[in-house]
């Protein structure tokens, strides 16, 4: 056989084996990190053009619930926040009580992360006191805090949800 003949059997060959996939054949790339969103992706290999599907999920997420109403919150991207996430895998319910007639707080039960900065929050705003204490805020206050996040309820809202005696918040990651 001559080496032109050769040449073209072996890359036949090697085509045949590049493209002999079905439409079965799926490439799924594992992260290393957990991500926001995962993408999958299938690609069809024979005679019809490549087909790439992009499958978007949600980002697992905090959940925050006070008594039996979740609230909405935008979480901060720090330490704090995913050792809590890590604390709630399996629900943290915390007890707040009433102080200052501006905020509840109540103990995580652990020191977690902390990176405290003098700070003057406002209604809605979550943050950790003393690396073991949650504080949500209805009011305002001024002191030296880590954020964790921010209820996205108005003033009146947050007033009616915490004002009115302790409360039992549960976080539970998701």
């Amino acid at each position: 056989m001559g080496l032109r003949k050769a040449t073209v059997l072996i890359a036949s060959i090697s085509l045949i084996a590049f493209f002999g996939c079905t439409s079965s054949c799926a490439v799924t790339t594992e992260p290393t990190a957990k991500p926001d969103i995962t993408i999958n992706e299938t690609i069809e290999t024979s005679s019809a053009p490549t087909e790439t599907t992009i499958v978007t999920e949600e980002a697992a997420s905090m959940v925050l619930m006070i008594g039996d109403t979740e609230v909405p919150v935008t979480w901060e991207d720090n330490a704090s926040v995913e050792e809590l996430k890590t604390l709630a895998g399996n629900g943290l319910m915390i007890s707040l009580s009433m102080y200052g007639e501006f905020e509840q707080v109540g103990s995580i039960g652990q020191s977690i992360a902390r990176d405290d900065e003098q700070i003057t929050t406002s209604s809605g705003d979550i943050v950790l006191y003393s690396g073991d204490q949650i504080v949500i805020f209805y009011g305002s206050n001024s002191w030296a805090y880590t954020k964790l996040g921010k209820i996205d309820l108005s003033e009146e809202e947050m007033t009616s949800l915490l004002s009115n005696g302790d409360v039992t918040i549960t976080l539970i990651y998701q």
